[in-house]
């Protein structure tokens, strides 16, 4: 079995709307598009976000645009609070992008 980190097949957008982020994960190449639909779910996320979701938050959604190969996940409570209230570092959500692509992911 090969592992690949994210960054590898896809890079990544970020956005924010009050204590919600939304991280889009767009492939670099079609081919790899069903690949990262497979193993990016939106429990994975949630489950590799654990420790800044906390247990009380909403779901992870995921949403599929295959038109653009991209999978857009909506991380409601992530920032606890968003820009005016929260006193993170990042409380835009930027890093987020960044830190979802250092994901490995098992190839094989």
């Amino acid at each position: 079995m090969n592992e690949v980190k994210l960054r590898d097949l896809a890079h990544s957008r970020t956005g924010d709307k009050g204590d919600t982020s939304n991280i889009s994960v767009i492939a670099y190449r079609a081919e790899d598009f069903a690949f990262l639909c497979e193993q990016l779910t939106a429990e994975r996320v949630a489950q590799y976000f654990a420790g800044l979701l906390g247990s009380d938050a909403a779901p992870v959604q995921r949403y599929v645009l295959e038109n653009v190969r991209a999978l857009n996940f909506v991380l409601p409570g992530i920032l606890r609070g968003g820009v005016t209230r929260s006193l993170a570092l990042d409380a835009h959500g930027k890093c987020l992008g960044a830190a979802l692509l250092d994901l490995q992911l098992a190839r094989g």
